[in-house]
């Protein structure tokens, strides 16, 4: 059975007050000052509203701004891109496709190796699902990124 990702007045209940101000307001979190953005454990990050899978550890590097930053999104399809005229600037602004929440923004100051780009991302806009537990949360199909395997589900389909 496909996972289906969506946005509820439940989930955004369930919000914190800078997880509410981040993704329902367009707030930009301190830097240095948030949950992931020195985090090295391997897994992957969801959105925190909706629970689409958006980034992978794998693809997460230091860019000395003080957010978590991802050189490509884990499924694409999940990030929305949008022009974001706000402070005077244009920029690229990022937002989760079925969750519709502010995840940060986009640069063209990544790691060239990768592509150059850069997803920054606010932590509060994220919830993290540590490769040790991504089966039992239902991410299985992402276990083989970081040596796991899929496991059959009793339909005989993968997880």
């Amino acid at each position: 059975m496909a996972r289906t990702y969506e946005r509820t007045p439940e989930a955004i209940e369930r919000l914190t007050e800078r997880q509410r101000a981040v993704t329902q307001h367009d707030v930009t979190e301190p830097p240095f000052q948030n949950e992931f953005w020195g985090s090295k454990e391997p897994g992957i990050y969801v959105d925190v509203v909706s629970g689409e899978p958006l980034f992978a550890s794998l693809h997460k590097y230091d860019s000395h701004s003080g957010w978590p930053s991802f050189t490509t999104p884990l499924e694409p399809d999940n990030v929305v891109e949008l022009t974001d005229t706000s402070h005077g600037m244009v920029r690229t602004e990022i937002r989760s496709a079925h969750g519709k929440s502010h995840l940060g923004h986009l640069f063209d100051d990544g790691p060239d190796e990768a592509g150059g780009l850069r997803y920054c991302v606010n932590s509060a806009s994220l919830r993290f699902i540590a490769a040790s537990h991504l089966e039992v949360e239902g991410y299985g199909e992402y276990a083989h990124l970081f040596g796991g395997a899929e496991t059959p589900t009793q339909e005989g389909g993968l997880a």
